[in-house]
C-alpha cells in the first residue's frame, strides 16, 4: 500500500503543477494566421474625423464593433457588455483597452449621434464614421465582418449585420474574435490573459 501511494502522490503533485501553469482556454474565436488589420482606416469623428489605424496602443488592446445606433437589440446588448466587462476587470488593465464602434449606417448615424451612442457605454470611445461604402467594405471586409443597409417598399430602412466584436493588438493583428452573445465574465478574462500575454 505504501510503495502505491508513494507514485500516486507524486503524479497528483504533478499534475496539479502542470494545470496551475497551463493557461485557460480562451473564450473567443483565434483565427490562424492571425489577421493583419492594421493597415486599414476609417474616420474618427470624435477626434475631428482623423482617420484612425485599426492598431491599439503599445501593451493594449482595441475593442473594434460594426454596428448601428438604431440597432433594437444585438448592438446595445453587446455594448452592454463590454462596458460590463470593463468594471469587472482591474482598474489597470482596464484602462488599457480601447473600444472603437464603425457605424455601418452612416446615413442615419450622424458624427454627433455615433459619438454620444458609443461614449454613452464606454466614455472616450472612438466613433468611427464614413458615407464611402467602398471604404467602409473594405474596413469591414478586413475583420470579416458584413452588413447590408436597404430600403423596404414601406420605406422602412432594413439593417443587417454581423455581430461580432474584435480585439485588435499594438501591431495591428486581430487576436481575437467573440460571436454575439458571449458572457461579459469571458470577456474579461480574456482580455485580462491576452494582457497579461502582452506585458
Amino acid at each position: 500500500m505504501r510503495r502505491l501511494f508513494i507514485p500516486l502522490l507524486a503524479l497528483a503533485l504533478l499534475s496539479s503543477a502542470c494545470g496551475d501553469d497551463a493557461p485557460r482556454e480562451l473564450a473567443g474565436i483565434q483565427r490562424t494566421p492571425l489577421p493583419s488589420v492594421g493597415a486599414t482606416e476609417l474616420p474618427e469623428v470624435t477626434n475631428g474625423g482623423s482617420p484612425l489605424s485599426f492598431v491599439a496602443e503599445e501593451d493594449g488592446l482595441l475593442l473594434v464593433y460594426f454596428g448601428y445606433t438604431h440597432c433594437p437589440d444585438v448592438c446595445p446588448t453587446t455594448l452592454s457588455d463590454v462596458r460590463s466587462a470593463l468594471r469587472k476587470m482591474d482598474d489597470d488593465d482596464a484602462g488599457r483597452v480601447e473600444l472603437a464602434m464603425a457605424t455601418i449606417d452612416p446615413e442615419r448615424d450622424l458624427d454627433e449621434i455615433i459619438s454620444g451612442y458609443v461614449q454613452s457605454f464606454v466614455p472616450n470611445s472612438h466613433a468611427l464614421r464614413t458615407t464611402d461604402d467602398r471604404q467602409l467594405r473594405a474596413a469591414a471586409d478586413a475583420f470579416g465582418a458584413d452588413y447590408g443597409v436597404a430600403t423596404a417598399d414601406d420605406g422602412e430602412i432594413e439593417v443587417i449585420h454581423t455581430g461580432f466584436l474584435y480585439v485588435v493588438d499594438d501591431e495591428g493583428q486581430l487576436l481575437l474574435t467573440w460571436p454575439f452573445g458571449i458572457l461579459a465574465e469571458d470577456i474579461a478574462d480574456d482580455l485580462s490573459q491576452l494582457l497579461a500575454e502582452t506585458t
